[in-house]
């Protein structure tokens, strides 16, 4: 056996362990990566709503603490 004939016979034999450490991506992981990307798109665009409003919210709310701390003086 020659040293091209082991290397193509190791790589068949591990690849599916080289494929993971490496964490490559195959076929079947690349088939729905627009849909996963727009969904995780979505999401993103969903957390920054919602980033905004909590932002809003706490700042009110740090005002009415802020007030009631001027109340109790």
């Amino acid at each position: 056996m020659n040293r091209v004939d082991y290397m193509g016979g190791y790589l068949d034999r591990r690849m599916k362990y080289l494929i993971e450490e490496w964490n490559l991506a195959t076929r079947n992981d690349l088939g729905d990566l627009y849909i996963r990307l727009h969904s995780i798109e979505d999401e993103s665009r969903a957390c920054a709503g919602f980033e905004a409003t909590a932002s809003a919210k706490l700042t009110e709310l740090e005002k009415r603490l802020e007030y009631l701390k001027g109340m109790r003086r």
